[in-house]
């Protein structure tokens, strides 16, 4: 970034950023209830698997999201407790009544 934010600002910036997708943060929400693998991220968003795999390299690399060898497959978790409650803050803070 060009305006020489504290590297702590700064990597917050880029995880709002990864945070700031439908997408992605529908597929936060589906890893909040369970680790899963690229096929049922992809039932549960109706998304293709290249699309679903491209989102999860973003969250990945944003550290909101890791993988673990499961089998054949890599099994998708919410990296850590702080991003659940981020993202359920946000969902909690959106659905509340507008004054």
């Amino acid at each position: 970034m060009s305006e020489n934010l504290d590297p702590k600002l700064e990597s917050s910036v880029e995880m709002f950023k990864a945070l700031a997708n439908p997408l992605r943060l529908r597929i936060l929400v589906e890893l909040m209830a369970s680790p899963q693998c690229v096929h049922d991220l992809m039932k549960a968003t109706q998304a293709s698997q290249p699309l679903v795999s491209q989102h999860l390299r973003v969250l990945r690399q944003a550290r909101l999201v890791s993988g673990q060898k499961a089998g054949r497959e890599i099994e998708y978790s919410i990296s850590d407790d702080h991003i659940a409650h981020i993202v359920r803050d946000a969902l909690l803070h959106n659905s509340e009544e507008k004054k």
